[in-house]
């Protein structure tokens, strides 16, 4: 039945290299027929996997790309990808660096058609970019699915229906959830088991959902058997070990930036306006805690 034991430490499915090995097990085809018949709206009756390959088992391998490239039956081109940890952005909360990196890869995947024999552009496969995020990317709009295209900056009539960007928000399922399953789309309960299938606090909510479509029971069994994988555990673990480095490191850089930045306008304000380093320091409003550090760092270089 695919259920998830409640026991169970279960790897999530939000994570990219778990979620492109669930959809592209050859069992799994029925359920990524049915994941992206949900998202582009539209019954899909075959897809054919264009596999950028996985990265060999080797638990140091930090580099690999985990999206799901695809063809369906009406030649419309497919890549569905997992954005699970947080990318470096600026500070202002757009996420243009994640915005940007999907429209990369939308016109690479689109332009990448063979030009051999094409005498109209018209005649181009559609081009899907669908992207699964952990974290929020439009926090004003409620709807968890966002979905862009080419349009009038005015009008907003349409001037191409020949690529599509579709951002898919899990962390904004509180609500959706909560909905009995029998109101739910295919999307919701895919949505739902992709966030909330390692949290025991959800296991009865997400075993509701599996237990209502065969092919989430197949995606069951697939995250089962992969959780319980010592191999994949080893890589899982190697791989959020490396992240969070990663994280550690940038923001100890990000501090250590801003402390010397702080320690250089104090200088700069005794040296110009002759003013102690406390006086210094309120005028920069630093903050009681740090006073000392400063303090200690200033008499350490007199």
């Amino acid at each position: 039945m695919g259920l998830l034991p409640i026991d169970l430490d279960i790897l999530p499915p939000s994570d990219d290299r778990v979620f492109k090995l669930i959809l592209t097990s050859p069992e799994a085809k029925p359920g990524l027929i049915s994941l992206i018949s949900s998202t582009i709206g539209r019954n899909v009756v075959d897809v054919v996997l264009h596999p950028n390959e996985l990265a060999p088992g080797d638990t140091e391998e930090k580099a690999e790309r985990f999206d799901v490239n695809c063809k369906i039956d009406d030649g419309s081109q497919i890549n569905l990808e997992m954005q699970a940890s947080h990318m470096v952005e600026d500070l202002d909360g757009q996420h243009r660096n994640l915005k940007g990196k999907s429209i990369y890869y939308l016109t690479d995947l689109h332009s990448s058609q063979s030009a051999k024999g094409l005498r109209r552009y018209d005649r181009l496969a559609r081009s899907y970019q669908i992207t699964f995020c952990s974290y929020t990317i439009f926090p004003g709009t409620p709807d968890y699915m966002n979905s862009f295209s080419l349009r009038h900056d005015t009008t907003g009539e349409q001037l191409s229906d020949a690529i599509s960007l579709t951002f898919v928000e899990l962390s904004k399922l509180s609500e959706i959830v909560k909905k009995p399953v029998g109101e739910m789309t295919a999307l919701d309960k895919w949505s739902v088991f992709f966030q909330y299938a390692p949290d025991p606090n959800y296991r009865e909510a997400v075993n509701k959902v599996i237990e209502s479509e065969e092919v989430l029971q197949v995606a069951g069994e697939l995250l089962m058997s992969i959780s319980q994988n010592e191999q994949e555990r080893a890589i899982f673990r190697s791989r959020k070990k490396f992240q969070t480095d990663l994280q550690s490191d940038l923001a100890t850089a990000e501090d250590r930036g801003r402390a010397e930045g702080i320690l250089m306008s104090i200088q700069n304000l005794m040296d110009g306006m002759g003013l102690t380093i406390e006086q210094a320091m309120n005028i920069l409003k630093v903050s009681e805690e740090d006073r000392s550090k400063y303090r200690s760092i200033m008499e350490s270089q007199s």
